[in-house]
C-alpha cells in the first residue's frame, strides 16, 4: 500500500471516528476506536498465520451458506470444531511463531459479524474476548491492557441494549471502512499512528501526555541512532537497548525502531519504555504490537520514573546495572515533584543535586542520564528555562558541563507542540564525548507556520526546497565551526565566561546585523545634493525672470 493510501485510510477511520463518537469527546473515544483497530491487527495477523500454518488443512473455501448453517463466522472456527484433539499442539506451535493465540470466537472476524446482525451477544462476547487477550493469549499476560474500556460506560448508552447498539454500530463503520483498503496487517500500523496524532491534536493540552509531534521525533531518532563518537560515519548496525522513560503512546520508540531499518537496515535488541499514565501505557504496548514488535522484544512498564519504581533500574552493583545505547525522551515541561531529604542520595541525583521543587526537568534528565551507556546518545525534548536558570538547575548544569556530557543543544521554533506554544529544545548528551566544545543549533526562525501548529519543513534539499528536519540532523552530524546565524561549536572557556548559561541566543544570534552608517559619507552626499538643488533653482529662476513671472 503507498503512503497516500495509508494516509487515505488514516482519514477514513478519522472521519468514522468523529460522525460516531457523538457527545463523547474525543480523549474518550479514542480507547475505543484505537483497542478495535488493535483487535482487527491481533485478528488479522492471527488469522494469516494460522492459514499459513495449516496449509491446506485451512477450509478457506467453505461456502458462506455453509457456514451460517454450522454457525460458525470464520474458517478457523470450523477447523477448531473439526480438529478438537489438535488444537492444544497448534496453539503451542502459535505461541512459538506468532506469540499468541486468539480463540475463534474472539477474532474481529466474529467480532464484526455479530456487529453486523445487530446480535445482541456483542457486548458480552467483546468483554470476554478482552480478558482473553488480556490473560491467556500471550505467554507474558497483558494484565490491565483494555482496562480503560469500559463497554458499560453510559456514554455509550444508559441501557444495556442501547449500548450494545451502539457497539453494533462503531465495529460496523470501522469494519466498512477497512474494507475498501487492501487487508496487509501493516498498513494498520500506521492508521493507528495517524488516529493517535489526530486525536492529539483534538484534546491540545492532554496530548502532551502521550504524543510528540513526528517531525520532532523524527529528529531526535535520527539523532540517537547515529555513532556516538563519529557521527559523520552514519547509523549504527544495532542498538541492544533503547529506553524512553516518558514513552506515551511509544511512537517515538518505534520511530529509533524505524529509522534506524531505513537508514541501515538495522536493528534493535529491545525497547524499554516507562509510562506513569495508565490510559497510555496501554496504549504504549497496543502500538508495539500493533507494529509488529513481539512480545519478547519490548518492556513497557507502569509507573512513575521520578520514584524509579522499576526493579530492572534498581540495580545498586555498577557491574550489574542495566544501560542503553539510546535514550530519547520527551517528559512533562516543568512538572511539580515532591522530592523528600533522602532524595538526595539517590544515585541518579547524589553527584550532581536535586531538581528544585517547581521543575522536574533536571531530575528527568539524570534518570535517563544515569541509564546512558559509554557508548550511547540521549537526546531530550526540555523548555528553554533548563538552559539559564539559576539555583540547583545551574549547579546540575555546570556538573554536566565541567563533565563534558552536553554535546549539543538545538533550538526549536515556537508551536510545534500540541501542549505548549513556547518553544522548546532538545539537549544531546553523551558519557564519552569526542569533542570538548558545545554545538549550538539555532533552527527557531526556520519553520512553516500552520493554522494552529507550525510545522517544519520538509522539501527535497536536492533540488534547492528547504528541508528543516535534515539541516538540523546534518548540522548535528556534521559538525561544522559555524554556519551563520544559525549554528556554532563553543568553546568551554567562552561557556565558562558566560557562566555555564546555555541560552541559545548568546552564542547564535538570528538577528541581522544593521549596516553600519559612515555620517561623513553621508554628509558629504547632502552637501553635494543641497548644491545641486541651488543650481537647478537658480537656473529655474533664470527662466522665470525673462518670462516675467516671480521667481520661486
Amino acid at each position: 500500500m503507498t503512503k497516500i493510501d495509508q494516509q487515505k485510510l488514516g482519514k477514513t477511520l478519522w472521519k468514522i471516528a468523529d460522525d460516531l463518537r457523538g457527545a463523547m469527546n474525543a480523549d474518550d473515544f479514542k480507547d475505543y476506536m484505537l483497542s478495535f483497530l488493535f483487535l482487527r491487527y491481533l485478528s488479522d495477523n492471527y488469522e494469516a498465520s494460522a492459514k499459513k500454518e495449516l496449509g491446506k488443512d485451512y477450509p478457506d473455501t467453505t461456502p458462506p451458506d455453509v457456514m451460517k448453517q454450522f454457525k460458525v463466522k470464520s474458517p478457523l472456527e470450523i477447523w477448531y470444531n473439526e480438529n478438537p484433539d489438535d488444537v492444544i499442539e497448534f496453539e503451542k506451535q502459535m505461541r512459538r511463531k506468532v506469540h499468541y493465540v486468539i480463540q475463534p470466537e474472539y477474532l474481529w472476524s466474529n467480532i464484526s459479524e455479530l456487529a453486523r446482525t445487530q446480535s445482541e451477544d456483542l457486548l458480552k462476547t467483546l468483554d470476554k474476548g478482552f480478558s482473553h487477550i488480556e490473560n491467556d493469549s500471550f505467554e507474558s499476560t497483558f494484565q490491565g491492557l483494555f482496562s480503560e474500556i469500559n463497554l458499560n460506560s453510559e456514554k455509550l448508552g444508559k441501557t444495556t441494549v442501547e449500548r450494545n447498539k451502539k457497539l453494533c454500530t462503531i465495529i460496523t463503520k470501522i469494519s466498512e471502512g477497512i474494507a475498501e483498503f487492501s487487508n496487509d496487517t501493516d498498513i494498520l500500523g500506521d492508521a493507528y499512528e495517524y488516529l493517535i496524532g489526530q486525536f492529539a491534536a483534538g484534546s491540545g493540552k492532554k496530548a502532551g501526555e502521550f504524543y510528540t509531534p513526528q517531525q520532532v521525533s523524527d529528529i531526535l531518532s535520527r539523532i540517537v541512532i547515529l555513532d556516538s563518537q563519529e557521527p559523520k560515519t552514519g547509523a549504527k548496525p544495532k542498538l541492544d537497548k533503547v529506553l524512553d522513560f516518558a514513552c506515551g503512546s511509544g511512537s517515538l520508540l518505534l520511530n529509533v525502531k524505524n529509522k534506524l531499518k531505513a537508514e541501515n537496515n538495522g536493528h534493535i535488541g529491545k525497547i524499554y519504555g516507562q509510562e506513569k499514565n495508565i490510559t497510555t501505557y496501554n496504549l504504549a504496548r497496543m502500538n508495539m504490537l500493533l507494529h509488529g514488535v513481539k512480545d519478547t522484544e519490548f518492556e513497557i512498564y507502569h509507573g512513575d520514573t521520578l520514584d524509579n519504581d522499576w526493579s530492572e533500574f534498581n540495580e545498586m552493583n555498577p557491574a550489574k546495572k542495566i544501560e542503553f545505547d539510546a535514550i530519547v525522551a520527551n517528559p512533562p515541561f516543568s512538572l511539580r515533584w515532591e522530592p523528600e531529604e533522602i532524595t538526595a542520595d539517590d544515585f541518579r541525583f547524589k553527584n550532581y543535586g536535586v531538581a528544585p521543587k517547581s521543575a522536574a526537568d533536571f531530575a528527568f534528565l539524570l534518570h535517563g542520564f544515569h541509564f546512558l551507556g559509554k557508548e550511547g546518545t540521549m537526546a531530550i525534548i526540555l523548555p528553554h528555562g533548563v538552559l539559564f536558570r539559576g539555583g540547583a538547575e545551574e549547579r546540575i548544569r555546570t556538573k554536566l558541563l565541567k563533565d563534558n556530557n552536553i554535546d549539543t543543544v538545538i533550538g526549536l521554533p515556537s508551536n510545534l507542540f500540541f501542549s505548549t506554544g513556547i518553544p522548546v529544545c532538545i539537549i544531546v548528551l553523551k558519557k564519552c564525548k569526542k569533542h570538548d566544545d558545545v554545538l549550538f543549533i539555532n533552527a527557531s526562525d526556520h519553520f512553516e507556520k500552520g493554522k494552529k501548529q507550525n510545522v517544519l519543513r520538509e522539501g527535497d534539499a536536492k533540488n534547492g526546497e528547504p528541508n528543516d528536519i535534515l539541516k538540523i540532523v546534518e548540522t548535528y552530524q556534521y559538525r561544522p565551526e559555524k554556519i551563520e546565524r544559525y549554528a556554532r561549536r563553543v568553546s568551554m572557556e567562552e561557556i565558562e565566561k558566560n557562566g555555564y548559561n546555555l541560552n541559545i541566543s548568546r552564542y547564535v544570534s538570528t538577528s541581522i546585523d544593521e549596516e553600519k552608517i559612515d555620517l561623513k559619507e553621508v554628509n558629504l552626499k547632502l552637501v553635494d545634493i543641497n548644491l545641486k538643488i541651488k543650481e537647478a533653482t537658480d537656473k529655474h529662476n533664470e527662466f522665470l525672470r525673462e518670462l516675467g513671472l516671480p521667481e520661486i
